[in-house]
This record gives structure tokens, sequence and C-alpha cells, in this order.
């Protein structure tokens, strides 16, 4: 399965949040000990009118000194017809700067119990200025 991640960093429709860091430290991708929430609309195409089948929702913890690696904690809930109410469950380690970063399928629930298998996520717009991107994620899974 391929599916698009439409993240908004800032605004008032913001879909991440930092909500926790080292005291006195900025809450930022790349510093160590940031704590970032996610509910990102998930999409069948990469357009933001694309129509949307999941929602994209956890947690992402900056998790080495040098802010490298994230430690990536996502449940894609499904709400199109065909999977409706079911999830996947995405855990793992993800090297930022990476082109393409993989994290395992852990579990998942509905069609995908015992669901297992990897899934890779790549940037493929950004935009800075209005601290958007959209994620490419390509998802290899037995269920």
């Amino acid at each position: 399965m391929s599916m698009f991640f439409q993240d908004f960093a800032a605004g008032p429709n913001a879909t991440v949040a930092a909500v926790a860091g080292i005291p006195g430290k900025p809450r930022r991708f790349l510093e160590f000990g940031s704590v970032f929430v996610t509910d990102d609309p998930i999409t069948e195409g990469i357009e933001l009118l694309s129509p949307q089948i999941a929602r994209g929702q956890g947690i992402y913890v900056t998790s080495s000194l040098d802010g490298s690696n994230t430690h990536v904690l996502i449940s894609i809930a499904f709400t199109n017809q065909k999977y409706n109410g079911s999830t996947l469950e995405i855990q793992g380690r993800s090297v930022q700067q990476a082109n393409v970063r993989e994290v395992s399928i852990v579990s998942g629930t509905g069609k995908f119990r015992f669901a297992r298998g990897y899934a890779t996520f790549e940037t493929v717009f950004l935009d800075l200025s209005i601290a958007r991107s959209v994620l490419r994620c390509n998802i290899t899974v037995l269920h």
C-alpha cells in the first residue's frame, strides 16, 4: 500500500505539536529529548484534496543525543470504506536525515490483526515557509 501523510507543523490547523523537551532547550525535531504528538490526515494521493483514507496518530521522540534519530510510535487509523476502523501500528527508529526511513509494523487491529511488516517514509514535498510537508508511506504487511 502507498499513502501520503499531510503534515502541518504550524498555524491554526497544525497536525503536529511539540509537547515536551529538556528544560531550557528548544523543542525542535533535531533537539535531543523533544517530544511531538501528531494527528496527520493520510490521503490516497500527494495532493491535499486527494481522498482521505486514514489518520496518522502518535508520538515522535528525538532519541539520539546528536538529534539524528527519532523514535516513532504511530497508529494508522483507517477511515476509508475498505478498512474503516482497522489500524496498523508502527514503531521504530527513524534516521531523520535519510532519504528513505524504514520502521517496523508491529501489529494491527480489525482487518490487520496479527499484522507484521515494515513501512518506509520519504519526504516528497517540503515547504518550510508554511511548515508543511508530505510524506509518502509505502507499507508491506503480512496479516
